[in-house]
């Protein structure tokens, strides 16, 4: 195992500071709670977790602000992916006011919610090329969560922005639970042709049947993602509490576990190194 593990994607929540629409729904019900810090801190010392990186939930920029002061509270917050509004005319100007606040140091990307755009080409938007290249402009990490059907436009905005660095979340959220999609597969392969790209292992069990669904069905998954994007370009992921779903803490990280045993030091770079190097983190998983 590696000396340090980073979970590189995690949310907190505060149920009186903002709305998410996306957790409507009786079967979201578990997670219409608080989720925070202290909670999370046990679980990482059960599952050996030295380090996270806390990501976006909501549209909105002052869960960005309240996400970094978390980290300058908390050590163990490595990163912080927040959101701001893209299409703005003055995002390098908001990235600089972040940055300048407590925590700022350790904003290392941002991330919009692309699957809940109702327009698949919303990443071909000419506004929204302008706010991502003030993100690399400022040396920070893109993350891309999308779905199969956003899949051809995030092949176009990674194309268009062959020096940045982007992170691919959850796989695309391969449709485990249907049933395999070559749509999906051949589009995840494409974009990981493109070398600026890291994937992320994170959000399958949810993908999956929740109640059914054995550690031996995401193996054929994670194949793909070492066939497609090799040892050097996959980062190891919770998703916690959302894949409270359907598995514990200390059951996605043993599921992620079974890629590592692929080939010798695999899991060094699953576990930490791949998410030092997509997020310019310091040696020690801090930024």
């Amino acid at each position: 195992m590696p000396n340090r593990v980073i979970d590189a994607h995690q949310h907190f929540w505060d149920l009186a500071t903002g709305t998410y629409p996306w957790m409507a729904g009786d079967e979201m019900k578990p997670l219409r709670r608080d989720f925070g810090p202290a909670e999370l801190m046990s679980l990482m010392a059960a599952s050996g977790v030295d380090a996270t990186i806390l990501v976006q939930c909501r549209h909105d920029l002052e869960e960005t602000r309240d996400f970094l002061a978390i980290a300058d509270k908390y050590s163990f917050v490595a990163g912080v992916v927040g959101w701001l509004d893209l299409q703005a005319e003055d995002v390098a100007e908001q990235l600089t006011a972040l940055r300048l606040r407590p925590g700022g140091r350790r904003l290392v990307g941002i991330r919009h919610n692309v699957h809940d755009e109702p327009d698949a080409d919303w990443l071909r938007r000419p506004a929204v090329h302008r706010g991502i290249a003030a993100v690399f402009e400022a040396g920070l990490t893109f993350d891309l969560l999308v779905r199969a059907r956003e899949l051809p436009a995030a092949i176009d905005v990674v194309g268009h922005f062959p020096n940045g660095r982007f992170v691919l979340d959850h796989m695309a959220k391969p449709p485990i639970a249907s049933g395999f999609s070559t749509f999906w597969h051949a589009a995840f392969n494409e974009l990981s042709e493109h070398g600026n790209v890291w994937c992320k292992v994170s959000g399958l069990v949810t993908e999956a049947d929740w109640h059914h669904a054995a550690p031996a069905d995401f193996d054929p998954y994670m194949q793909i993602a070492l066939d497609c994007f090799g040892p050097d370009r996959l980062i190891f992921g919770s998703d916690w509490p959302v894949s409270t779903l359907a598995a514990s803490y200390a059951e996605v990280k043993a599921i992620a576990s079974r890629l590592t045993s692929t080939g010798p030091g695999v899991a060094d770079r699953f576990f930490e190194r791949n998410a030092i190097d997509a997020y310019q983190l310091s040696t020690d998983g801090t930024k």
